[in-house]
Order: structure tokens, then sequence, then C-alpha cells
């Protein structure tokens, strides 16, 4: 477990994009004007960490849906789904709405995750998967309060508190896994940014390129 604690580092704290734009010193700097209020760096960085944030949780909440060896695992999985699915949703009606770019993949570091996940077995999947995504969602907790706090965009501040109670849901049910680590988590979770940019910034869609849509789960 402590190597893929390790690879969680600043899981979710990458510049925003707009094509791909990297955020200036200035988060606050007004980016535009619309008609749910000024767009500033920060708003638009937030709503395309959303994106990437579920590009990668619903494929793993999928795989804990269908691969968790507990009940609460299995739990945490149909919560991941859920819970971005309908996230989504609103992050892409926003996206349009604000005119921002929004990625079909997450970053490189988020597929990393990813592919830990999908290369463990067992007990060992229960607990990278309990662990990896507790330091993520505690990382992006603060972000969403701070965006919450700040944006004077409406549409940005619908999304973000939507985004926190999903966050609030995610946190609780990977704790009840019993899995957690506190411990190292807090480390993760405070620790500063050691990954280069282009590690934890999404690609941009292709020109052409459909939308990516999460979709909900069949009904079991």
């Amino acid at each position: 477990m402590g190597g893929a604690l390790t690879f969680t580092l600043v899981s979710l704290v990458y510049p925003a994009m707009k094509g791909v734009e990297t955020v200036s010193s200035a988060p606050s700097r007004i980016i535009a004007e619309t008609a749910a209020g000024p767009l500033t760096e920060a708003d638009r960085d937030f709503v395309v960490k959303v994106r990437a944030a579920g590009l990668w949780e619903y494929p793993v909440g999928q795989m804990a849906s269908e691969r968790g060896t507990t009940k609460a695992v299995l739990t945490a999985g149909r919560h991941l789904v859920d819970g971005h699915t309908a996230l989504d949703a609103t992050c892409r009606q926003v996206a349009a709405q604000l005119n921002i770019t929004l990625p079909n993949q997450a970053s490189p570091q988020q597929q990393g995750f990813v592919a830990t996940l999908r290369a463990d077995t067992g007990r060992q999947f229960d607990t990278d998967l309990a662990n990896i995504l507790r330091v993520t969602h505690g990382q992006i907790f603060s972000t969403i309060a701070t965006v919450r706090a700040n944006t004077r965009n409406t549409l940005v501040r619908q999304l973000a508190d939507q985004a926190n109670d999903t966050v609030l849901d995610h946190i609780t049910v990977l704790e009840k896994t019993g899995l957690v680590n506190f411990g190292q988590v807090q480390v993760q979770v405070t620790a500063p940014p050691g990954l280069p940019a282009e590690a934890m910034t999404p690609p941009p869609p292709a020109p052409g390129e459909p939308q990516v849509v999460l979709t909900p789960a069949a009904a079991p």
C-alpha cells in the first residue's frame, strides 16, 4: 500500500484548460463576463478538475462495484459511479454555458491511478482503492470550499455545491471500508506538489472528437 500512496501525491492539482491553458499566477483574474457572472481562472480550473476527476473515478467505481471483496467496498464503488454520473452531467452543462473546453481523458497521473488499481486483486485492490481515493478526495475538498467561498459565478457556485455533497459522500463511504490509513493519508493530502505540470494536465480533446458521457449504472 505504501507504494500506491506515494504515487497519489497532488492528485487533482493541475493547470486549467480552455484549449489547454496553464493557469497564471493570478487565479482571480477574470477571463470572461458571462450571464451567470464573471468567470475567473480559478473558476475555469475548478470546472476542469471536476470533469477530470470523474473521468478516472467513474471507471474505478465500476471496478470496485465488480471486484470489491467486501460489502463496504462494493458500496463505495456504487457511490463513485452514481456520484460522478450526476456530477459530470452538471459539469458538462455548466461548461457548455460558460464556453469551457473539457477533456475527454483524465491526466496522465490519474490514468496511472486507474492502471495501478486495474493491476491489483483481492484485498490489495480494496486497500489501494480506499487509500488512493481518500487522498484525492481530501485534496479536492479544500479546493471546493475555496471556490464556493470566492466565485461570483452562479453556475460555478452551483457546481461547487453539488461537488461538495458528492465528495463528502465519497469520503464517508471510503472511510466506512475500514481500510483507510489516516496517518499516511494526512501526509499525502498536505504534501506539496511534486510532479511536473504535464503529468497532472488532462489532454485536450481532438478537433471534432465526441464528448465522453458518463452513463448511469445499470439497475441490479
